[in-house]
């Protein structure tokens, strides 16, 4: 049974210029518009102050981000929390391009990727987690 993800399923699955923008907002905190762009901008994304601006007012409208107006700079808030919109990315794509399979997802990261030791023994930590918990 697959996990819900309510306020994520509410305001849609973010863009990637939408998850640029609440990456910021969630690493960073609620931000202006100015903050957001220059960040952006130091990670090499090229965006233009404008765009930034359009694309959290849109996203505003959407339910994704929330604005506070009550100072002269406006302050903007994701609104939807990182682990769920993750959760339900994550979702849609191991649905999309494994058929819903997360074995099939993991096998195909451990056969791409060479994994070092220490992060096989956080898997198979977690593997035991999870086999502890059913």
């Amino acid at each position: 049974m697959k996990a819900q993800h309510p306020e994520s399923e509410q305001a849609g699955v973010p863009t990637k210029a939408e998850m640029d923008v609440l990456q910021v907002l969630w690493d960073c905190g609620p931000s202006t518009v100015r903050f957001v762009n220059d960040t952006l901008n130091a990670q090499k994304k090229a965006v233009q102050y404008t765009s930034t601006l359009k694309q959290m007012q849109v996203m505003v409208e959407k339910g994704m981000l929330l604005r506070d107006e009550s100072s002269m700079k406006h302050i903007y808030t994701a609104a939807i929390e990182e682990q769920s919109t993750k959760g339900l990315m994550l979702d849609k794509f191991v649905d999309t391009l494994y058929k819903g399979s997360p074995s099939n997802l993991v096998m195909q990261l451990l056969g791409n990727k060479k994994t070092s030791q220490a992060e096989l023994d956080a898997i198979r930590a977690l593997l035991d987690q999870h086999k502890n918990e059913l």
